[in-house]
């Protein structure tokens, strides 16, 4: 391994990234921002990313490498078991904002953080380059065969894919000779890792979240024309995601989402890069069944990082974990790769909806990236700050804003797509051509496109007709109105000689309308043409708001107003709906549509521009086909637990797991519908949390499956209660409450065990509370 760490220094050059596709997106470089919305966005982030210390971000790889540290590596997750994810990310966030603005500043920290990192590869010795605690172990037990050391970790590959994937950005974006050696190395290392384990010991391992470690793969057959590295991408092809995709199947609820999406995004280029139409298929099936049944109006998906049941939404507007902003990060990598294989308008239509709605809003405008969206009515969003917080979405944060230009423009050998009507400057280098769009949109319905050319050039100018546009969309060439010939792909083809100066207006005319859930419930969000419009509430109680070191600092634990104190809207059902604009500015009145008189002066404005408050997002509404709005005794009293709950798990499911400390000898997850449990023959445990101080009780949540479960609930090293099932109360959901006593301490940890009795399996357990005593 060592030999072939020390000769892998000849690579193929950087052209090789380019593939045979129909559509391409512009190099690095040739489509700059002009003044306006998302300019803005990508200067505020360029702030947060300098505002970070390299050395800090170093450090985990430092560590792992045994090379002393120049400080020691941040908090929160970066000192939790993740440690060295956000350096991977920030080497994506550097060269990214190093390619959308030609800035040397981030040229400089690139090659900073490239050069102590490859002092750890070295010292590695063996190619390998991590930031996990105690990596070598790891690698060195999965080395011998043992895949399922993974599971005892926090998501190792997961971890190790952004420093791939940063490494990979380096090497595209700015042409880093350095990045493409590092990377390829790492890949070496990456392959003799797992070379001595089975196909069946590699599907195992998968389980366990892995990022688009195949996506990787994919990209490197395509960046080093060896297309032997397909092999490594088949090998992390988790195939009980794949086959159901392949037979058109949807059993997606229930998985936490964001560990899907990756490896979609790695389907799609490995079909690509291999010519596999079955893995390009299985793609965009995946796709049609998040965006049309899973997703909501700003574009996001999942309810505490899990697809929630189709046909039930109920979930999402409960809890304040809405959805991830990392999600909708992955599926637009994935609709880029789907539009650029199969230019069709609706991949950008869902790619502008989600990059107003979700991307630009998840950014606060003094700094800060957003975890969870919830559209719980009245509640609020928490924002990251960059010493303390580094979840995941702040990795993919650093990285959003400095993307905006990659699908504004695309082109094939003799045609220029305009997708986005963004403010913007392209330099088609190769045609000698300069476009500049200027637009106000969405304020205004206008844009305008001037070509510069240095001689006259036939050229086909496509212009997407979103589908949103009600109206008639109008295009004019010099004045000129362009006659529209239908076309199946939802663009308008202009086909002509153009010359210096020559001017395209595109007029987009904008109308109002609701929109419900995808589970037709009666829920309803309004839109501006494609902009999400919600009203802000007020700013009473929002703890966290800027979000602190702690765990669980990205969750708006403030209290969750009663869903029975929302609005009402006097809607019959969602569609086409008049709203009143205030003026020039974005702000609406939807005053004759609010039930109650109390709420009709609430004003509607972008939700990417609604920041530090609760506010509207989704409206209940009733009218004629309505069953009244008052909430039933049912959801009643789930606000009254939620109102006492400090802290809770819900158990099988991913990520509230890992923030509450399981700790598991022989137990297994599995899902119901769209709810999770886990179980043991032996015992699993769960630490919590209190708020403050006070008389405590636990609340568990579980299901008999059988005459014949048994377990006992220990708490404090006693155990409390004992749980074995009845033949009467099999299959249906019950609940123990069980006194703690008084916790005297804000923030005590309280661990419960649950273990298994007479050689019994235990029951499901479902959810777990820590609830206080009024």
């Amino acid at each position: 391994m060592k030999e072939l760490f020390i000769t892998l220094l000849y690579i193929l050059p950087l052209q090789g990234m380019a593939q045979s596709l129909p559509l391409q997106t512009f190099g690095a470089g040739e489509v700059r921002l002009l003044p306006g919305l998302f300019q803005q966005a990508q200067h505020t982030d360029e702030e947060y990313i300098l505002a970070l210390d390299a050395d800090r971000l170093l450090a985990p790889f430092q560590k792992d490498a045994g090379i002393p540290v120049k400080k020691d590596n941040y908090g929160n997750w970066e000192s939790a078991g993740l440690d060295g994810h956000i350096g991977g990310h920030y080497l994506s966030a550097l060269s990214l904002m190093y390619a959308a603005t030609g800035k040397q500043v981030y040229r400089q920290r690139l090659q900073y953080m490239l050069d102590q990192l490859e002092k750890c590869q070295l010292k590695n010795g063996d190619g390998y380059l991590g930031g996990i605690p105690e990596g070598k172990i790891l690698w060195r037990q999965v080395m011998e065969g043992r895949g399922d050391a993974v599971t005892k970790r926090w998501v190792p590959w997961y971890n190790l894919h952004k420093t791939f994937n940063g490494l990979l950005d380096a090497w595209s974006l700015t042409g880093s000779t350095q990045a493409r050696d590092m990377l390829l190395n790492l890949c070496y290392w990456s392959k003799q890792v797992t070379a001595n384990l089975s196909d069946e010991q590699m599907q195992l391992m998968l389980q366990t979240e892995f990022g688009g470690m195949n996506e990787i793969y994919a990209a490197v057959a395509a960046a080093t024309h060896d297309t032997s590295w397909l092999y490594m991408a088949r090998r992390f092809t988790h195939r009980r995601l794949l086959d159901p995709l392949i037979a058109h199947r949807d059993s997606l609820t229930g998985l936490h989402a964001n560990t899907q999406i990756p490896k979609v995004v790695g389907f799609m280029r490995t079909g690509m890069v291999g010519q596999d139409t079955t893995l390009e298929n299985a793609a965009a099936f995946f796709w049609n069944t998040v965006v049309s049944h899973r997703s909501i109006a700003i574009g996001g998906n999942s309810v505490r990082e899990h697809f929630n049941a189709v046909d039930n939404f109920q979930a999402m507007l409960e809890s304040p974990e809405g959805p991830e902003t990392c999600n909708s990060y992955n599926m637009l990598k994935l609709t880029r790769l789907l539009f650029l294989q199969h230019p069709d308008r609706k991949y950008m239509d869902y790619y502008e909806r989600t990059l107003y709605n979700h991307i630009l809003s998840s950014q606060h405008p003094n700094g800060g990236f957003v975890y969870f969206t919830p559209i719980h009515p009245m509640h609020y969003r928490v924002y990251s700050t960059p010493q303390q917080a580094l979840w995941c979405c702040v990795g993919t944060g650093l990285e959003n804003h400095g993307k905006y230009a990659e699908v504004i423009y695309a082109h094939a050998a003799d045609a220029l797509y305009v997708n986005l009507f963004i403010p913007s400057v392209l330099h088609w280098k190769s045609k000698s051509l300069t476009l500049t769009q200027e637009t106000s949109f969405p304020e205004e319905d206008i844009s305008r496109v001037t070509l510069h050319l240095k001689k006259a050039s036939l050229l086909t100018i496509a212009i997407r007709k979103p589908a949103w546009v009600k109206e008639s969309m109008t295009v004019t060439v010099n004045g000129q109105r362009v006659k529209q010939v239908p076309a199946t792909s939802g663009y308008i083809y202009v086909r002509r000689i153009w010359r210096n100066g020559d001017i395209v207006k595109i007029h987009l005319p904008m109308t109002t309308s609701t929109e419900g859930l995808p589970d037709s419930t009666h829920w309803a969000a309004f839109l501006y043409g494609p902009i999400v419009l919600a009203a802000a509430m007020d700013t009473l109680q929002m703890p966290g708001l800027h979000a602190d070191s702690s765990r669980w600092g990205q969750i708006a634990r403030g209290d969750l107003r009663p869903m029975s104190m929302a609005p009402v809207l006097d809607l019959d059902s969602p569609g086409a709906v008049t709203l009143q604009r205030i003026g020039r500015s974005l702000e609406f009145s939807a005053g004759h549509l609010i039930a109650d008189p109390a709420f009709r002066k609430l004003r509607l404005a972008p939700f990417y521009q609604l920041h530090d408050t609760r506010y509207m997002l989704y409206w209940p509404y009733v009218g004629k086909a309505a069953h009244g709005s008052s909430p039933s005794s049912e959801r009643h009293e789930q606000q009254q637990l939620d109102s006492l709950t400090a802290d809770r798990v819900y158990a099988g499911e991913q990520q509230p797991e890992a923030d509450h400390q399981l700790e598991d000898e022989g137990s297994n997850g599995g899902t119901i519908g769209d709810q999770h449990y886990r179980w043991t023959r032996y015992s699993f445990s769960y630490t919590l949390k209190t708020k403050t101080a006070g008389a405590y009780k636990m609340y568990i949540r579980y299901r008999y499956t059988n005459a014949d479960e048994c377990a006992g609930v220990e708490i404090g090293g006693q155990q409390l209660l004992t749980l074995c099932s009845q033949p009467d109360r099999v299959s249906k959901d019950q609940v123990a409450v069980v006194d703690i006593g008084h916790l005297s301490a804000p923030g005590a940890a309280v661990k419960i065990v649950f273990r298994a009795l007479a050689g019994k399996a235990s029951p499901w357990i479902m959810e777990v509370r820590l609830i206080k005593v009024r």
